[in-house]
């Protein structure tokens, strides 16, 4: 494959699944300036993995897969420096209250949704985008009854959240 092939199946897929990965980096990245890193490492690792796509899955669910990973690696490496750039962080919190709100509805997901560990956001995220059990079982390396079992969980722990928030749901 030449760069120029993979630079077209690049700007294909980034036109084509570029929702989907802005839902995976917005689920996993708080901050502005942490979605746009995120969203450069996802974009980077997509561009790499063009040539060892066999065509044996979906684009999108490739795309997806490689979303979801990059992602859970990237918080893992956050995580280790997140105390040195606690003073930046401050900062950055400071600069965003003067930004104009999105639907509350919408921001209350992506925050409830940022508290679930990365298997979970991950099924979350599936789930919101439609993939079928055996799709995200077959992304996230485990068995559908344990998908099913998760998105269960999951509804619950939403409900109940939700009905804290407001008695009467969302």
């Amino acid at each position: 494959m030449t760069e120029s092939e993979q630079n077209n199946i690049f700007g294909k897929w980034l036109q084509q699944h570029k929702g989907q990965i802005f839902k995976v980096v917005r689920a996993y990245a708080a901050t502005t300036m942490d979605q746009d890193d995120l969203f450069q490492e996802i974009m980077i690792q997509v561009w790499h993995s063009i040539p060892a796509f066999r065509k044996e899955s979906l684009v999108n669910t490739w795309v997806y897969r490689i979303a979801l990973n990059t992602a859970i690696k990237w918080v893992g490496k956050e995580q280790k420096y997140a105390k040195s750039r606690e003073s930046l962080d401050t900062v950055q919190a400071v600069l965003q209250e003067a930004k104009v709100p999105l639907d509350e509805r919408l921001s209350w997901l992506y925050e409830e949704i940022h508290k679930f560990d990365e298997i979970d956001r991950s099924i979350t995220l599936l789930l919101l985008d439609g993939f079928s059990y055996k799709e995200m079982a077959a992304m996230l390396g485990i068995t559908e009854s344990n998908v099913g079992v998760k998105i269960n969980r999951i509804k619950k722990q939403l409900i109940a959240r939700s009905k804290q928030l407001n008695p009467y749901g969302i």
